[in-house]
């Protein structure tokens, strides 16, 4: 092949694969936009509508009926023990079912998911003490919970699920996720949470949360963080890799 022709052929190409690199970090670009601050802790004032249930505020409540996030409640999955006082027949170690119960001798399925643990303990004795006991005294323990953990996925190392407690902030999950990869915006970290019949999401940054600027979140079960990538970025690492196989092939020519 002509010289000439082949190195024409070739910055064509690069020309036309820049002008498509340009044209998606655009529209990576557009497709998420800023999140506006709400007035304060607890606001639920919606600042825009995403589709369905799922709202964008400023700032993300604790869970609902969780005293501002100081009592855990019952979830899906979560192993219960239950205790009952003197009556050890009685007594069991089960799993909380997709319908957010769990069975007990005698008195079958009972709803526990949602609620605190001593709630359980009173819906549990209330049930007993309808046809089996008298003055039952039951304890409820968590044995393990499931509730209790986060997921975080997108741009970081380790992506998958983490374990939450009381302390649980966004810095400490994505310092146990290995932290932000190298296309990452640090600016565009999602947080999801369930709050009733509503899904909530707010957008933070890293940068300012690290800088003092913006709060670190506490976190709680069942959150879910989602890292976007950054266009420019992604833009100037395929470009990097386009130059790099243009240079190796113009040896062909």
């Amino acid at each position: 092949m002509n010289l000439r022709v082949a190195t024409v052929f070739l910055r064509t190409g690069l020309v036309l694969f820049l002008g498509l690199l340009l044209a998606a970090c655009s529209m990576s670009t557009a497709s998420v936009r800023p999140v506006a601050t709400a007035a304060g802790p607890g606001d639920l004032a919606t600042i825009g509508e995403i589709g369905g249930d799922l709202s964008v505020v400023g700032v993300l409540p604790p869970p609902p009926n969780t005293d501002n996030g100081r009592i855990q409640l019952v979830a899906e999955n979560d192993i219960l023990e239950v205790d009952v006082f003197r009556v050890d027949e009685l007594d069991r170690t089960g799993q909380v079912d997709s319908a957010g119960r769990i069975s007990l001798p005698l008195i079958g399925a009972i709803p526990v998911a949602g609620k605190t643990l001593e709630q359980v303990e009173k819906d549990i004795e209330r049930a007993y003490a309808a046809t089996y006991l008298q003055s039952p005294d039951v304890t409820v323990f968590m044995k393990e919970s499931f509730g209790q953990r986060l997921t975080i996925d997108g741009e970081v190392r380790k992506a998958g699920i983490y374990a939450s407690n009381s302390g649980s902030s966004l810095i400490d999950v994505i310092a146990q996720a290995g932290g932000l990869t190298e296309i990452a915006d640090a600016g565009k970290v999602f947080v999801f949470r369930d709050y009733g019949t509503r899904r909530l999401v707010a957008q933070y940054s890293i940068e300012q949360i690290r800088q003092g600027k913006q709060p670190d979140p506490r976190l709680f079960g069942g959150d879910v963080i989602v890292v976007f990538a950054s266009g420019a970025k992604v833009a100037g690492r395929n470009l990097r890799e386009a130059l790099g196989i243009a240079s190796s092939a113009s040896v062909f020519f």
